[in-house]
Order: structure tokens, then sequence, then C-alpha cells
């Protein structure tokens, strides 16, 4: 007889579909925000497996050109959408982030999985024009595609050096647990 771990015996899955913020980068992958989710789900009795498609770098261009194998693969009942950020940073085309953002939202959606959306903003040395707009995006999708969405993955977080790496990019292992309350938030209401 083969013994499975308990994840195994999920009914459900939650698919993690980010970048490297959401990837654990720098750190292991016991530290990562997805992985903390698991432990809270265990936690409070809620009957998910936590699958992470995250790939450090991931744009949103590559986040919808695999979408539709990271979502027969996994068969998620949730989809966290956290792409974007290396977009802005790359000072990428907003109607094409915003775009990508929406075929993967439909993609998801046309599969009968919940899509919570994640948000993300720029430093201000991008110009208020671009910073304010790129961080639209996200509330404009939300509202269009009826998802659920966490305004700013970030928040309580972006404000405070100590909470980075050296890249002054990654945030550190002690982040992750606020990052996951950013998630939370928005997440909860998704699994009741």
């Amino acid at each position: 007889m083969m013994c499975l771990p308990l994840t195994a015996w999920a009914r459900d899955t939650i698919l993690v579909y980010g970048d490297s913020l959401s990837a654990a980068y720098g750190l292991s992958q016991d530290a990562g925000w997805a992985n903390l989710l698991q432990a809270r789900l265990r936690q409070k009795g809620m009957d998910y497996t936590v699958a992470n498609a995250s790939i450090s770098g991931e744009t949103t261009s590559g986040g919808a050109t695999r979408i539709a194998d990271a979502l027969k693969a996994h068969q998620p009942k949730v989809v966290i959408v956290a792409l974007g950020g290396n977009d802005g940073l790359r000072g990428l085309p907003l109607a094409q982030m915003r775009a990508n953002l929406a075929k993967i939202v439909r993609a998801s959606q046309q599969a009968k999985s919940r899509v919570l959306l994640v948000g993300m903003r720029l430093p201000p040395n991008y110009g208020e024009t671009y910073t304010r707009a790129f961080a639209e995006v996200y509330v404009d999708l939300a509202r269009e595609y009826k998802t659920a969405l966490a305004p700013f993955l970030l928040e309580g977080v972006a404000e405070r050096r100590e909470l980075f790496q050296s890249d002054n990019l990654h945030p550190t292992a002690q982040a992750q647990a606020l990052i996951l309350d950013n998630i939370w938030t928005a997440l909860a209401p998704m699994l009741k």
C-alpha cells in the first residue's frame, strides 16, 4: 500500500501563479508565503492543496503562454494571479500587460476556477503617470472580470527596507507572513 502525504488527500487545489515574489526567490521554499499559505490552510482544517507554479523573472506574457498547461495540470478551484511586477520594472506597455493578465483571468474562469488578482505597485522613479496607470490595471481588471482583488502584494512591506534582501527587490523570510496576510484577507472569503 502506498502512503501519500496529507496534501495528496486534499479535495481542491489553489494555484499560485506568480513571479519571484511568489517563488520564494533567495529563500528556502519552506519560508515562502505560498508554503505558509499551505500551513495556514492545514491549521484551519481547510481541505486545499497549494500548487506553486511561480517562476522567478516571469512576465505576464510568459504567464499567458503557459496558463493553459498549468490549469490542465493542477485543475485548481482557485488561481492566485500575482504577475506584472517584472513587466512594470521593464517599462513594458501597460496595454500589453493588461491583455496578458486578462487572458490569464479568462482562461482560469473558463476552467471553472475562481480568481484572486494580486496587485503590484512600482517605485516612484517610474513617474507618477506610469505608476498610477500600472496600479489601476489590477483594479480595472478585477472590476471587469468580477474577480477578488488583493490591492498590493507588498502592503506593509514595501516601505520597510529591513524586510528586503540585499538586492532591494525581494522580501526576506521575515516579510513572508505579512505578504501572506495581504493575500489571506482577499482569499479567505473565497474559501468559505
